[in-house]
């Protein structure tokens, strides 16, 4: 039986370490394929209930509620602002020590609203290959924070800044991309959710959980020259 990470569990939450791929939840799109809600299902045997978005090719920390009670305090938390996360992110090009990107995003039915990610760039490096009008390629690793909690808020974020995250088939750049296939074999978004931190909903205590980026994402950091045991502390 395929099963998730648990990175914590108690009588009213859940947190799993979502791979890469892995739907959260059933869309018209994919309605008959596994994903983070009915394969935890089947390893715990009961209900659960998600309480925020993780987009399909991202992986790391993902939080579940065990009952609708503890859902609706924590959804709560999260309108409220109240819950932290921290996401690690390879992108194009060298981007700046630290920032602010405040920007608008459209909602799917052409609305825009305001969303706020801080970012602090932990490292550059370059690989000697030409892309594009390039003669080499320029990346940061990136970790970023969001504020708002739009829809593929990071990546439309990153990609308007200019620096698109790689591995990204809808907002990043495909030459880039297709570089990182054919020299690493990636296949996937260069994006993890690495952290989180909220206070229980009854426990009144503060919860802070950390998981380390997969093992593809780990292998591309070390290729790059990046020490992802240095550069993450």
């Amino acid at each position: 039986m395929l099963t998730l990470e648990i990175l914590y569990q108690d009588d009213r939450l859940v947190v799993v370490n979502k791979p890469s791929g892995l739907l959260v939840h059933p869309s018209a799109e994919a309605s008959d394929r596994k994903t983070c809600l009915s394969i935890l299902r089947d390893q715990l045997g009961r209900y659960v209930y998600p309480l925020h978005r993780l987009d399909r090719g991202t992986s790391g920390i993902l939080l579940m509620g065990l009952d609708s009670e503890t859902a609706r305090l924590m959804q709560g938390a999260f309108i409220r602002r109240e819950v932290s996360k921290t996401y690690l992110a390879i992108v194009r090009g060298w981007l700046n020590e630290e920032g602010v990107l405040d920007r608008p995003l459209r909602k799917t039915g052409g609305e825009k609203e305001t969303a706020l990610t801080r970012y602090r760039t932990l490292a550059h490096s370059k690989l000697p290959y030409p892309v594009g009008n390039y003669p080499e390629a320029r990346y940061s690793l990136v970790r970023a924070f969001p504020v708002t909690g739009r829809r593929h808020q990071i990546r439309r974020h990153l990609s308007n800044a200019s620096y698109p995250i790689v591995g990204d088939a809808v907002h990043g750049d495909g030459k880039h991309n297709r570089l990182f296939r054919q020299l690493f074999s990636c296949y996937h978004l260069l994006l993890h959710a690495e952290a989180i931190e909220f206070i229980h909903p009854f426990q009144k205590e503060s919860v802070v959980l950390t998981t380390p980026p997969h093992k593809d994402f780990a292998e591309i950091c070390a290729r790059m020259g990046w020490n992802v045991n240095a550069e993450l502390s």
